[in-house]
């Protein structure tokens, strides 16, 4: 995957903490902005939003991942 993006949360520059995804047609894809070459979670395509949905009502602060979705 080699569309990445970060949150327009996250503010300007480069070193700032958050979450980046990046989407293909089958998979959706989240890393750390932070250590960009280790791990990532992958999703296929319509197991995402479910996830984000879970993330919000378990953790209310969570709320910068629906930015990405669509």
């Amino acid at each position: 995957m080699d569309n990445w993006r970060k949150s327009s949360y996250s503010g300007p520059g480069d070193g700032n903490e958050c979450v980046e995804i990046a989407n293909s047609p089958t998979h959706t894809a989240i890393r750390d902005s932070k250590t960009p070459a280790k791990a990532t979670l992958t999703f296929p395509t319509g197991a995402f939003s479910p996830f984000i949905d879970a993330l919000k009502s378990a953790h209310s602060t969570v709320t910068d991942f629906a930015r990405f979705r669509g």
